[in-house]
């Protein structure tokens, strides 16, 4: 009875065992293998699977998530044989499991061995200027390369990043003399275009200011000879008009023009601020005698405005020069 118990228990026991043993459970982001007596047959993905024990055994556990890979540091040697220090980062996927198990022997290896290669190559191929300034262009030639070869491995190279492109020391000095001379350089043709530029602007303000001068002077010279020649016209007109006078027997109105002109002449040598005592070339009577000539014409035109009251109806009188009524002009308009 006790024989019998103790098998019993242990048959339920390996069939606990057994069946503990036929379930397996991939985490996720997790693909297992399964290999019977040691040959791929299936990939367990996430979740509750099923083996049978003995005859099937888990064989690798790939990892299915996004992987960071840092491409160790090494030393490239460019086109214009100067020596860089690079170091790169690369972002790979499994997609295929049982490739990633069976079609490499170390997935991680290979690929860091197939980035280092193909760093030197790409960055050899190029001058150390063409390396600094074009390390998208690598990075984009890096990434096709790579993920060309991986295929086979069922991985797929997501992106390929260079962290660091360092140059000697001593390049890096020269490069920052390089550096400081074109700035230089570039400061001192933007201070010359600046200076040329104000040039012009200053020559073209002093052009515009001499034209208007011109144009200023030319319309002041038109209105000047404008204003000479209707004052010859006046004047013109005015000699006519004594000339008429003189014409029609009123000798008087050539007296009038005389005296108003030497009267103006004695008022324009009298307000002279340079002349405060002179001498009058004539004699003094003969401007008495002027405004005699001037008092009477303006009697004429009293007696011809008011015939009754000067006269009695009569005509008046003509004038009479050098008669009773007063001195005779003694000036050189004066008749004998």
């Amino acid at each position: 009875m006790t024989i019998g118990l103790v098998f019993m228990g242990l048959v339920v026991l390996a069939v606990i065992v057994f069946a503990f043993m036929c379930v397996k459970t991939v985490p996720q982001g997790w693909n297992w293998t399964v290999e019977r007596f040691g040959e791929f047959t299936r990939v367990l993905t996430p979740g509750l699977s099923f083996i049978i024990p003995v005859v099937h055994k888990v064989g690798a556990r790939i990892n299915m998530q996004e992987s960071v890979l840092d491409i160790p540091q090494q030393q490239v040697i460019t086109k214009d044989n100067a020596i860089v220090t690079v170091d790169a980062v690369a972002f790979y996927q499994i997609v295929d499991a049982r490739a990633a198990a069976y079609e490499v022997r170390n997935l991680v290896q290979g690929i860091t061995n197939l980035a280092l290669t193909n760093i030197r190559n790409s960055m050899g191929s190029l001058a150390l200027d063409d390396v600094l300034s074009k390390r998208n262009e690598i990075n984009e030639r890096l990434l096709s390369v790579i993920d060309h070869a991986t295929n086979a491995w069922g991985v797929k190279v997501l992106r390929v990043e260079l962290k660091d492109v360092i140059p000697p020391q001593d390049m890096v000095q020269a490069m920052a003399r390089q550096m400081k001379a074109e700035r230089e350089k570039r400061a001192q043709i933007l201070e010359a275009e600046g200076f040329r530029a104000a040039e012009i602007t200053r020559a073209e303000g002093a052009k515009q200011a001499q034209i208007l001068s011109a144009e200023g002077r030319r319309e002041a010279a038109f209105r000047d000879a404008e204003a000479r020649e209707r004052a010859a016209e006046a004047e013109a007109k005015a000699t006519h008009v004594v000339a008429s006078a003189i014409g029609s027997g009123g000798s008087q109105a050539i007296n009038y023009f005389l005296g108003q002109k030497y009267v103006e002449a004695l008022h324009a040598m009298g307000s002279s601020p340079n002349s405060k005592v002179f001498f009058l070339p004539v004699e003094a009577t003969g401007l008495m005698g002027t405004l005699g000539g001037i008092a009477e014409l303006a009697k004429e035109a009293q007696a011809r405005a008011n015939p009754v009251s000067s006269g009695g109806g009569m005509p008046p009188a003509p004038p009479q020069i050098g008669g009773p009524a007063g001195p005779a002009p003694s000036g050189p308009w004066s008749r004998s």
